[in-house]
């Protein structure tokens, strides 16, 4: 077992430190763009209330926000360290001055790593009659731990569901009594190489990293309503380089995956298909892209623009019918994979099959009425509730995992190393491996 028990811990008392100082910054690192927002804690206190997913939005407020255009990120991973370090810098810099005032903690979300999603289980007899602290404790200290393979590190552990004796569908038992408590606990686990890259480019920011957290994660957080998160829900975040899905039962994250394709391979298709420059092949998708053709979009004309020096190439028109006949075969694979996923997770089996898509490339006009013929579920587009601060450009789809980080920064949800495990259930080889890693990094 590779856990971050001790780093998590030591992370999660960097943001109880940012907070108490009042100012904390969350750090969106993505495929096409990298956004920063500098949250005011207004109420610490308010802040640690609550396990709800959707709880804490009114302890804080967005007094800074800033993106820039991502640098050396493919597939939601860092590529190129120099290059995203300058991009992150660009973003914290220009946050920090709207703000007026200086970051030192940030929250970061990772969408790449190829995540994996685990169901653990464990029980254990109450020693005292009601329900404590170390009692949960014990319970998360005794599920069986995956083989989660060499290299793997465990980016999330949440208990998404209690059991006292014969009462289930607990979500904070502290203060039930009872005899027996069993938990079920979700665990998702990420390339461990992804996650040290991205602190070593955070700490050449000269920043502290207070907190990770998954995208997937975050951005149903800020895209799911309470019916959703409660009575279950998927949400896919369809950003420029991966996309993402959660699924949510009972305001808890059940599961998460990614399909490594995104709003860039539509780009990309489009420029070779068309044949022409990147930069203008993201200008013809965001203003005439679509996904359902009608007899309309045959004499729809637009015209391609290039570099070449020939004047015959540089000048060339098509219609926009055929705009959307190079775009929708990458569309429909990306939902193919999309619902294979969700076929693998059990998703048929929710009470409630809702989907929601957010991220930037689900402003895609048509992608809703195509998703639903896909998936055959109910399909809405999803925006990121709306902060107290937030500017209002702020507020498309594209800024769902930077909206849900600020969620996730104000209240987190309860996760393993939250609580005091027994030191005997901690192999010692697994506590070395974190506190030198943790010394390495820190």
């Amino acid at each position: 077992m590779t856990m971050l028990y001790q780093t998590q811990r030591a992370m999660r008392a960097k943001r109880q430190e940012a907070m108490r100082r009042g100012v904390i910054a969350v750090l969106d690192i993505g495929t096409f763009k990298v956004g920063c927002l500098v949250l005011r804690i207004e109420n610490p206190d308010l802040a640690d209330d609550g396990i709800g997913a959707m709880a804490g939005q009114s302890s804080f407020r967005v007094i800074g926000a800033a993106t820039t255009r991502s640098r050396g990120v493919k597939f939601g991973e860092i590529d190129t360290v120099h290059e995203t370090e300058r991009a992150i810098r660009t973003a914290v810099q220009a946050a920090q001055k709207m703000a007026n005032a200086r970051v030192d903690h940030v929250i970061v979300s990772l969408s790449g790593a190829r995540p994996r999603s685990y169901g653990l289980t464990g029980e254990v007899e109450i020693q005292t009659g009601a329900v404590e602290d170390h009692d949960i404790g014990r319970v998360l200290s005794v599920c069986d731990m995956p083989d989660i393979g060499m290299g793997r590190e465990v980016l999330h552990a949440q208990p998404v569901n209690f059991s006292l004796d014969h009462r289930t569908g607990l979500s904070d038992p502290r203060g039930h009594v009872g005899n027996r408590l069993s938990v079920d606990m979700h665990l998702l686990t990420v390339e461990g190489g992804a996650i040290e890259t991205l602190l070593h480019c955070v700490k050449r920011c000269d920043l502290e990293l207070a907190g990770l957290a998954s995208a997937p994660y975050v951005a149903a957080m800020s895209s799911l309503v309470e019916d959703e998160q409660e009575l279950g829900a998927a949400c896919i975040d369809m950003g420029a380089g991966a996309t993402s899905l959660s699924i949510f039962m009972k305001k808890h994250m059940i599961f998460a995956d990614t399909v490594r394709m995104g709003g860039a391979h539509i780009t990309r298709d489009i420029s070779q298909g068309l044949q022409i420059p990147m930069d203008k092949a993201e200008r013809i998708k965001t203003k005439f892209g679509g996904l359902m053709a009608t007899g309309l979009d045959d004499r729809e004309i637009i015209e391609l623009e290039a570099d070449t020096g020939d004047w015959h190439h540089d000048r060339r028109t098509v219609s926009r019918a055929e705009l959307i006949g190079v775009m929708r075969p990458r569309v429909e694979e990306i939902l193919e994979e999309v619902r294979a996923r969700l076929d693998a997770a059990g998703f048929e089996h929710l009470p409630s099959q809702r989907i929601v898509l957010t991220g930037g490339g689900s402003q895609i006009p048509g992608l809703d009425g195509l998703a639903s013929r896909i998936l055959g579920n109910q399909v809405r587009l999803g925006r990121p509730m709306r902060v107290a601060g937030l500017p209002q450009t702020a507020y498309g789809a594209q800024f769902s995992a930077c909206v849900g980080l600020a969620l996730f920064a104000a209240s987190p949800q309860d996760e393993w190393w939250d609580f005091d495990l027994p030191a005997d259930r901690l192999p010692a080889r697994s506590i070395r491996r974190a506190v030198k890693w943790f010394r390495d990094n820190w």
